[in-house]
């Protein structure tokens, strides 16, 4: 079963935070915000963050 992936890095962060094999886009989504606000700070995720996030997490 091919699952859903997200690297900070993709979005330009100097981060080695990677998620792999999220079962869905929304699930993936989840640990993407929880990182976000434990590893880097960012409690408000603006709309361009979501923009690019969304545009990061691949299947």
């Amino acid at each position: 079963m091919a699952g859903y992936n997200f690297a900070c890095k993709s979005i330009g962060m100097d981060c080695g935070f990677e998620f792999r094999a999220a079962s869905s886009k929304a699930e993936a989504l989840e640990h993407v915000v929880a990182h976000a606000k434990n590893a880097h700070q960012i409690t408000t995720i603006t709309p361009d963050l979501a923009k690019k996030v969304d545009a990061a997490i691949r299947q």
